[in-house]
């Protein structure tokens, strides 16, 4: 019954997306030390990028719990279904959050005074669906705040090369989320929400998507000069621009097998090939 119960809150928060800001903080948290920091500070990094991460989905699931609802396409969430109760959910975003304020707090001071910030965005990107349709470069702006504050962890301080990554991030979070939300223009127009592909329509949005993802690849190999990387970490972007080439080849929203592989499974892939390659790139040349 509690490994049940533990699968369906990993189910809830998406616990397997945590792949997609992660390798790019610790991207930023080893450019920020020149290899690898104290043991006590990756430990702590990454506490606080599951805290932050899950906090934030699992209160996206209470905000949206009556949307997910009426939608087809969602209705079979934990929340609209009963699997999991409201009071459970926001458990989890209490305590997700609190140990992202702690972790924070054992970090240095200056993560700790920006944790606020962060807090604000986890919760304020949850209700921007109803107002605007910037809604998915504010997602990506939460999200890109993880190699910000992975490289802060570090240093203490703020530098060029994490608020070009986090602009990366961002580009890169906001064009696969673009691409997601294809498969309910229809849904979104119907209940008065706010999306890029529900303003722009589907040919409108995938252009977007497409546009964000190609100055997301102009800002990785900007990278290469700013950091002064080597020719491996070159090699790992020029299979991610491929990779993500496909993802915008192979979309269909009317297809939710390839636009789960196009918005999430390639992208996860993605972010670890970069990892892997930056890693190899400072730890052999």
């Amino acid at each position: 019954m509690v490994l049940k119960k533990l699968k369906s809150y990993g189910e809830l928060v998406m616990f397997s997306h945590t792949l997609f800001s992660l390798p790019f903080a610790l991207i930023a948290m080893i450019w920020a030390a020149d290899g690898l920091p104290s043991a006590s500070t990756i430990f702590w990094i990454l506490i606080a990028l599951i805290g932050a991460r899950n906090g934030a989905n699992a209160l996206n699931r209470i905000v949206d719990k009556d949307i997910d609802k009426k939608n087809p396409r969602t209705a079979n969430r934990h929340l609209p279904k009963g699997t999991v109760n409201d009071y459970e959910v926001f458990v989890i975003v209490f305590i997700c959050f609190s140990i992202f304020i702690f972790a924070a707090y054992k970090l240095n001071p200056l993560c700790l005074a920006l944790s606020p910030l962060a807090l604000f965005l986890f919760i304020i990107y949850s209700y921007t669906k109803r107002f605007t349709w910037i809604c998915h470069i504010i997602l990506g702006i939460t999200c890109g705040g993880a190699p910000v504050g992975a490289w802060l962890a570090v240093t203490g301080k703020f530098a060029i090369a994490p608020i070009v990554l986090g602009a990366i991030v961002t580009l890169w979070v906001a064009g696969f989320d673009i691409i997601y939300a294809t498969q309910d223009i229809e849904f979104d127009r119907s209940a008065g929400l706010f999306s890029i592909p529900s303003k722009f329509g589907l040919n409108g949005a995938l252009y977007i998507s497409s546009a964000f993802h190609f100055i997301m690849i102009f800002l990785l190999v900007s990278l290469y000069f700013i950091m002064n990387s080597g020719y491996i970490y070159l090699i790992g972007i020029f299979i991610s621009a491929i990779l993500l080439a496909l993802e915008h080849y192979i979309v269909s929203p009317t297809n939710e097998r390839r636009m789960k592989i196009a918005s999430y499974h390639i992208n996860q892939i993605v972010s670890v090939l970069i990892f892997v390659f930056t890693v190899l790139d400072v730890f052999i040349l």
